[in-house]
């Protein structure tokens, strides 16, 4: 038997109220048909929901656990009526997934239009790109940011917006940068690669084609990771300047000035959706080109 949503609903009202006679005014019933509603959904929970008085209806535990659950349940219900009405002054959260090896400057100069906005509630998660496309898929997400495009034949209803583009450079203490050309640098020093596959397959070409066995510090599918190791002098990070924005700004870290020809890319990917979250059209129109153009300042 399924919960009956009307009896739920006049108990919240007889809580809110903790009076029998003054709940039934408001719904407009009688009080003893009030009082066989209530009587229903304690039958129905198997549990008494209040401790009657000549005057009160004190909430036993259960009537608090039921009144949580009543209060979210109408909750969820005037979000969906806000939703696709667009009505309301509220809207739910924008729920953004991002590759788990994405620089996270990069998330954040992506969501500063709406981080000041105080109206703006985000849910941020990470994972990988099938989990996080099947997600969004399954509307579970808003946007999804990645460094390539969904396969079509996989995901043909999703969109991939193209936000930016920056080369991916060698950064390291100035110690580690004193050798005068590419090859000398890469058989010399160790380096640190991030998992991230075009940046990983790029990499692995260029050292075929020079002729170098570098010798590898780490792999890391953390950008932040890649960040703290190539501070702490491990080695030669092989990222897009976007990662170490920080430490390139203060010194503590430069890059070397030997052209890779790698280039990462970021994309937003979106669902078609007759009711998209209006948060998501506001990111993405017009945010792609100040990124562009912000990204080919700093590259």
């Amino acid at each position: 038997m399924r919960l009956n949503y009307h009896h739920l609903r006049y108990f919240e009202e007889v809580a809110r109220e903790g009076n029998l006679t003054r709940a039934a005014e408001r719904l407009n019933l009688s009080q003893s048909a009030l009082s066989t509603q209530i009587r229903q959904l304690e039958d129905r929970l198997g549990h008494p929901l209040f401790t009657r008085t000549n005057r009160t209806m004190v909430l036993t535990e259960a009537g608090h656990i039921a009144l949580d659950h009543a209060i979210r349940i109408f909750g969820v219900g005037d979000d969906l009526i806000a939703t696709l009405t667009r009505s309301g002054g509220t809207i739910g959260p924008l729920r953004v997934g991002a590759l788990s090896t994405l620089s996270r400057n990069f998330q954040l100069r992506f969501l500063r239009p709406i981080l000041a906005d105080d109206a703006a509630d985000l849910v941020l998660s990470s994972g990988s790109s099938q989990t996080l496309l099947r997600a969004l898929e399954d509307l579970a997400l808003d946007v999804v940011l990645l460094t390539d495009p969904p396969p079509r034949e996989t995901f043909p209803d999703l969109v991939a917006h193209r936000l930016a583009e920056q080369p991916v450079a060698i950064h390291g203490t100035v110690r580690r940068l004193t050798h005068p050309t590419l090859n000398a640098l890469l058989s010399a020093e160790p380096v640190i690669l991030p998992t991230e596959s075009s940046i990983r397959t790029g990499f692995d070409s260029l050292v075929a084609r020079l002729g170098v066995t570098p010798r590898i510090a780490a792999i890391v599918d953390d950008m932040a990771m890649v960040r703290l190791l190539a501070r702490d002098d491990v080695g030669l990070a092989i990222t897009p300047a976007v990662v170490l924005a920080d430490e390139l700004a203060q010194g503590l870290l430069w890059t070397a000035p030997f052209p890779l020809e790698i280039v990462e890319s970021f994309y937003a990917v979106t669902a078609k959706r007759t009711f998209p979250h209006p948060l998501s059209s506001r990111l993405l129109s017009g945010n792609a080109a100040d990124l562009i153009e912000e990204f080919n300042a700093s590259a």
